[in-house]
């Protein structure tokens, strides 16, 4: 039985072991407070059942608790500079017995660690159940969501930890990918112009139209490109032409 708000009160419980007034926790905790909101949205808009939209909104509240862990010991949210963050939070849940401080029955364990697990992954793993993939397509898109979100406003170097990169130039290997892949494999990313070329490329990786749409509604996309401008002319055309190819797959895509 999911116990949501029990679910919720064990999370602002788990989070004060860390120092919530650390600008990346607390930029954390305001994600997964939202994701699990989108988590919600998505599942209702797919017409789930009260069980499975519970569910959802369950996996947004865990979907990041490697983060705080991954914060504390390596000051940073570059997973190839310190630890994947949802094999971790599984790890966490899963291995250190915390999943029952959040859930009191195990039924839904093995959905609960597979999304966790797939959230952050280039591409869902094969050999899922149909739940566990459906909940796993569910928290990519809610996560991708707020993230979108979060580029439009939150402090440059807490995102990308960095506090200027208009002299940065975006690689040719991030750039390729995006054109011919559309799909960025972030272990080739060198700096933080190749990582808001990944997140150009969330939207081809969204798996329904509710997440798509509300990028769109908020403009979230257009709000990201002009937050930023390379003096490098070449990188320049290069973020140009990939915010032009985002935001046509988009209306493309919503049949717009």
């Amino acid at each position: 039985m999911i116990d949501i708000v029990k679910a919720k009160k064990a999370f602002k419980e788990y989070v004060k072991d860390y120092d919530i007034e650390n600008k990346q926790i607390k930029l954390k905790i305001a994600h997964i407070e939202r994701t699990s909101k989108r988590a919600r949205e998505i599942a209702e808009n797919l017409n789930l059942d009260k069980e499975d939209v519970e569910l959802a909104e369950l996996i947004g509240l865990l979907h990041d608790i490697g983060r705080f862990e991954q914060i504390k010991k390596y000051h940073t949210f570059i997973d190839k500079n310190s630890i994947n963050h949802g094999e971790y939070g599984a790890k966490i849940l899963f291995e250190e017995g915390n999943i029952r401080k959040f859930i009191e029955t195990p039924e839904f364990d093995e959905i609960i660690k597979k999304a966790i697990i797939n959230h952050n992954k280039n591409k869902i793993e094969e050999g899922l159940s149909k739940r566990q993939k459906l909940h796993s397509k569910i928290i990519r898109d809610a996560d991708k969501t707020d993230i979108l979100y979060i580029l439009t406003f939150d402090e440059v170097k807490t995102i990308y930890e960095t506090e200027d990169m208009s002299n940065e130039k975006i690689t040719d290997e991030i750039y390729r990918e995006f054109l011919e892949d559309r799909k960025i494999d972030y272990s080739k990313r060198q700096n933080a112009a190749d990582t808001i070329i990944s997140h150009f490329a969330y939207v081809f990786d969204f798996n329904f139209d509710y997440g798509l749409r509300y990028i769109n509604d908020n403009k979230y996309i257009q709000k990201l490109y002009n937050r930023f401008s390379f003096n490098d002319k070449d990188t320049m055309s290069k973020y140009t032409n990939a915010y032009e190819i985002t935001i046509n797959y988009i209306k493309e895509k919503l049949g717009e």
